[in-house]
């Protein structure tokens, strides 16, 4: 009996980590972070940075929000992720829908609380972004352009939450923020065109459903292009240093999306497409302690004495 308790237990936990996608949320976590040791704040030692107690509210807050975000969705998707995800589906209906909710509300709590004790600026920030989540999930997703859009600021939002807490405003994370919001935006739309068949079901005018799939492709493209513009300034920038490497190998990956993507036509090949624009950005996350070799030696240096 115990054991058969226990084997319940993992598998809601492990349905819950699928709800709130806890892959992603790890991700984001160490992208805070390492934005903030090599980017937002280059002149502090990582001790200082990894210690920072605001810093460490914000994150906390941000998982928080994030992950009450992904319970919202799920919520509203169920019907679409049926056809879409049947497995994952599955899994996640272990958790029964009244207890995502009652935890949504309990995290969506946590987050606001947590963001109160850095300022009441950050808490406000926090709230219109629980907000900016629901009206996404709830309304902004069934239309074309807002979803798209939306979706896609949505994501890079918790970025801005460290880049305002470090008031850093250099041209370098500018062009930066563009670049990742024109390769973020292509892959909702290829995550649009892969979810076609759900999105018709639950009567969402998702892009490729409004303008066709043709228009989806040639859109993605075009935005494929314009991101090789900011990659391309970012390569003209010194400081980088062996993170060019990152940006050579992501121009030519792109350019083999944007290829495959003009003659793929199945469900399959988007997904396959969607996944590598994931590992891009995974891989863009982790190349952030190469964007100034002396200042890793010295950090690192720094935390052994």
């Amino acid at each position: 009996m115990e054991n058969t308790r226990k084997v319940s237990l993992f598998y809601k936990l492990f349905s819950l980590l699928s709800v709130v996608r806890g892959y992603n949320i790890l991700v984001l976590v160490l992208a805070q972070y390492l934005a903030s040791i090599f980017i937002f704040s280059r002149q502090k030692s990582v001790k200082h940075v990894v210690l920072d107690l605001h810093l460490l509210f914000i994150v906390l807050a941000t998982i928080c929000v994030v992950a009450a975000g992904y319970i919202i969705n799920n919520f509203y998707d169920k019907k679409a992720d049926k056809i879409n995800r049947p497995l994952k589906s599955n899994l996640d209906d272990y958790v029964r829908q009244q207890t995502k909710l009652s935890i949504y509300f309990v995290l969506n709590f946590l987050g606001v609380c947590i963001a109160f004790l850095v300022s009441w600026r950050a808490a406000l920030f926090f709230a219109v972004y629980i907000f900016g989540i629901w009206f996404y999930s709830h309304k902004l997703k069934r239309y074309p352009l807002t979803g798209l859009i939306s979706a896609t600021v949505l994501t890079l939002l918790p970025f801005f939450a460290v880049f305002v807490y470090y008031k850093n405003f250099s041209k370098i994370i500018f062009v930066h923020a563009i670049f990742l919001f024109l390769v973020i935006m292509v892959r909702e739309l290829i995550k649009d065109l892969e979810n076609m068949r759900g999105a018709v079901v639950s009567n969402y005018k998702t892009f490729p459903i409004a303008y066709g799939e043709k228009t989806a492709k040639l859109t993605s493209v075009f935005l494929i292009l314009l991101s090789l513009i900011p990659v391309v300034f970012l390569l003209d920038y010194p400081a980088i240093t062996y993170m060019k490497y990152y940006f050579y190998v992501t121009m030519v990956s792109l350019i083999i999306v944007a290829v495959v993507l003009l003659q793929s036509n199945q469900k399959r090949h988007y997904t396959i497409l969607h996944n590598t624009l994931k590992i891009l950005l995974l891989l863009g996350v982790l190349s952030l302690v190469f964007i100034d070799t002396s200042l890793l030696i010295e950090k690192v240096i720094d935390k052994l004495n």
